[in-house]
């Protein structure tokens, strides 16, 4: 199954973050922090939303920071998904 976003949604999913320190440290499952880190899998097409025009500036591939409860969670094949609007996502990350 596919999911195709519409206006200015973004399907996203958590990126797993490494259990181990720059200094490589392993973490305990109790010292993690647990970044709101996502993947863009599929964007919108973007258009007029509420009376104004939105112009999409994410592309799959990005990698996003996202508010923490924002969205909607859903499961495609197995896997979890979230829903948001573009303006939920706060930032692109860039490595």
């Amino acid at each position: 199954m596919k999911i195709i976003p519409l206006a200015d949604r973004v399907v996203i999913k958590t990126v797993e973050v490494e259990e181990t320190t720059k200094g490589g440290l392993i973490l305990t499952g109790s010292a993690k922090e647990k970044p709101q880190v996502c993947e863009v899998i599929a964007v919108g097409p973007g258009g007029v939303v509420d009376g104004k025009e939105v112009k999409m500036t994410v592309k799959v591939g990005d990698k996003v920071l996202t508010s923490k409860y924002s969205g909607t969670e859903v499961k495609v094949d197995g896997e979890e998904c979230t829903i948001v609007r573009q303006g939920d996502i706060l930032a692109v990350v860039e490595d």
